[in-house]
C-alpha cells in the first residue's frame, strides 16, 4: 500500500471567490469534479504540487456536514486526502496506528474511501481514498482562463504534538521526512508535494492548517497579484503565502 497528498479541499458557500483565486490569479488548471448528494465539488491542478478542490453546498441531507462545517467556522481548509493504492491496507495501516476510521464506504469501486477525525489527525479531517480510473468531466462555465502557471509548494500546518503529526504523516500516510529542525519537520510525497508542520500548543483540535503557499513557475507576483490574492483568500478563510524570485509576501488571515 502506498499513499500520496493529492488535494486541500476548501468548503465555501461561493465558488466564484476559489475560481478567481486559484484559477485566475494562481494558474490552476480544471482537473475534474461534478456533483455529489448534497454538495458540489470541482478540483485544480497547478504546475507541481497537490490539487485544490473547492465544496460548497447544494442542500438535501448529504449536505449536512459541509452545512455544519460552514456555519461553525465559515468558508476554510476542510480536509487532506490522501490517494492509496489499498484501501484496505490503508484502514489495516490506520488501526494498528491505533485510530479508528470513520465514514468508511468500500461499496462504490471508482471511489472507496474513509475519514480521521479532526481530533485523530492533528486538527484537520484526513480522508483516505482509492479511486477506480481516470475520470472526466467538464469545466464549469464560471471558471476564468488560467493565469500564469503556478506551484502549490508548500502547505504549513501547526499542530500540538509534533511527534504524533510526524508519525502519523510518514508511518501511515507515506511522507518522507525531508527535515527536521526544533519545533518543525518537512514531509514530502512524489510530485512536488510538500507539508510543514509546526509545533504551537494550545491550537483547538490538536492543530490548524496556518498557510498556503504558490510560487510562479517563471517570473514573480505582481504587487496587483497580491492585492487580489489577500482579498479572496481571506473570504475563502485561508492565509496564502506568493513567492517570487526574490519576493515573498504573507497575506494574513
Amino acid at each position: 500500500m502506498t499513499a500520496v497528498l493529492d488535494h486541500l479541499a476548501i468548503g465555501t458557500p461561493v465558488l466564484t471567490d476559489g475560481w478567481e483565486l486559484f484559477g485566475g490569479v494562481l494558474g490552476g488548471a480544471w482537473a475534474y469534479g461534478g456533483d455529489s448528494p448534497g454538495y458540489w465539488w470541482g478540483q485544480l491542478e497547478f504546475a507541481a504540487g497537490p490539487k485544490i478542490e473547492l465544496l460548497t453546498p447544494t442542500g438535501g441531507p448529504g449536505a449536512a456536514f459541509l452545512d455544519r462545517f460552514l456555519a461553525a467556522r465559515g468558508a476554510g481548509p476542510h480536509h487532506f486526502n490522501f490517494l492509496v493504492t489499498d484501501i484496505e491496507g490503508a484502514l489495516a495501516r490506520i488501526r494498528a496506528f491505533g485510530v479508528e476510521p470513520l465514514g468508511v464506504s468500500l461499496a462504490n469501486p471508482s471511489w472507496r474511501e474513509a475519514f480521521l477525525h479532526p481530533r485523530s489527525a492533528h486538527g484537520i479531517v484526513i480522508q483516505v481514498a482509492q479511486q477506480g480510473g481516470s475520470p472526466q468531466s467538464s469545466p464549469p462555465r464560471e471558471l476564468p482562463e488560467p493565469g500564469p502557471p503556478a506551484r502549490l509548494d508548500l502547505i504549513e500546518h501547526h499542530v500540538s504534538d509534533l511527534d504524533g503529526a510526524v508519525r502519523l504523516f510518514r508511518d501511515v500516510l507515506d511522507g518522507h521526512l525531508e527535515a527536521a529542525g526544533t519545533g518543525t519537520a518537512e514531509l514530502t510525497w512524489p510530485g512536488g508535494k510538500r507539508i510543514r508542520l509546526v509545533r504551537q500548543e494550545g491550537l483547538p483540535l490538536g492543530g490548524a492548517l496556518h498557510h498556503i503557499r504558490f510560487t510562479r513557475a517563471v517570473g514573480a507576483f505582481s504587487a496587483q497579484d497580491c492585492e487580489r490574492t489577500g482579498l479572496l483568500a481571506r473570504r475563502l478563510g485561508l492565509a496564502v503565502e506568493l513567492a517570487g524570485q526574490s519576493l515573498a509576501v504573507e497575506l494574513a488571515e
